[in-house]
Order: structure tokens, then C-alpha cells, then sequence
């Protein structure tokens, strides 16, 4: 399982480095949505649990980039990964599906 911290997160590009930290994105990243889907479909392995602390906070303050996230990640459990479980800490609300 890898945690992800979003609390401090306020724009896109923050998030995008946080992920690429995080998830071990190739330096060859693009640092856009598009370039985020190719590496999160493709060039590396996302763990098999990932955990977001901060949710609310990345979607009061980057909404666009959390809602992107959150596509990228349920796109690639319905194409690649069905297993993957992808949670964050507030429990009502959901994120993506487990396995």
C-alpha cells in the first residue's frame, strides 16, 4: 500500500509532482492528464492499494485535478487493474472501486 498526502496540495502542478514523487513516475513524465494516463496505464506499476489522506482538501482547492485523478484511477481499474483498491479518509464518500 502506498499513502498519498493531498492535504497541502493547492493546484494542479502540485499534484501531478506529488504523484509522480509518490508513485514513482518516470522522469520522461509530461506533467499533464494525458501524460498521467500513459504512465498510470503503462509505465509503471500502480500499487495494488493506494490510500489518499486529504481528499476534501485537494477537492475544495484543486476540484478539476482531483476529478481528474480520480478518472485516471477508475479508468485504469476497469481496463487494467480490477483489483486495485483506491481509498481516502473520508469513508462516505467514494473514490474507486476495490477488486
Amino acid at each position: 500500500m502506498v499513502t498519498i498526502d493531498v492535504t497541502s496540495v493547492r493546484d494542479e502542478s502540485g499534484l501531478r509532482d506529488l504523484l509522480k514523487r509518490k508513485l514513482d513516475f518516470l522522469d520522461l513524465y509530461g506533467h499533464n492528464w494525458s501524460a498521467s494516463w500513459d504512465v498510470i496505464s503503462g509505465l509503471v506499476l500502480i500499487p495494488a492499494h493506494v490510500w489518499f489522506v486529504g481528499w476534501g482538501s485537494l477537492l475544495e482547492h484543486v476540484p478539476e485535478g482531483g476529478a481528474m485523478l480520480r478518472t485516471c484511477l477508475d479508468r485504469y481499474h476497469d481496463r487494467y487493474r480490477p483489483g486495485l483498491r483506491v481509498e481516502h479518509a473520508q469513508p462516505n464518500r467514494w473514490l474507486a472501486r476495490a477488486g
